[in-house]
């Protein structure tokens, strides 16, 4: 007899992943647009609300590790969208701040978020929904 919780269509977990990976591929097209990759979309999205934090900082927000980070904003470095430097008062901390290049993406971007609500074919108040339980369940795990 089989297990009902070792049943794939039994989790919670599966659909979750399937969801996240159609959504970032939902955004390839529009992103290809501006020559960036998911990830470093996000991290510009925080950059444009905060314009500069340490990459400490800015892993946080991302829940993203610097393993991870590191070339990620190297590569955005190379595009002249961020500039990294240290910091002047601890030589071990790396500051991260958006290029006026990089702010200039904004406005390039601003229609993304609007294009990819309608992608999903979700309501309004389904949305919110989902946004906040995804966020219960990164708080509760992380």
């Amino acid at each position: 007899m089989e297990s009902p919780q070792l049943l794939i269509e039994n989790q919670v977990c599966f659909p979750l992943y399937s969801a996240a990976n159609a959504v970032v591929r939902a955004y390839r097209p529009m992103l290809d647009e501006l020559g960036i990759t998911y990830l470093q979309y996000m991290v510009l999205m925080v950059l444009w609300q905060r314009k500069s934090l340490n990459v400490k900082e800015l892993g946080q927000c991302l829940y993203l590790d610097s393993g991870t980070l590191t070339p990620l904003l190297k590569r955005l470095e190379s595009k002249g969208l961020v500039q990294r430097k240290r910091s002047e008062d601890d030589e071990r901390v790396r500051l991260i701040s958006i290029t006026p290049q990089g702010m200039s993406m904004k406005q390039k971007a601003g229609e993304i978020p609007h294009k990819l609500a309608a992608a999903t074919g979700l309501t309004g108040v389904q949305g919110l929904e989902l946004k906040m339980l995804c966020g219960q369940l990164l708080k509760t795990l992380s």
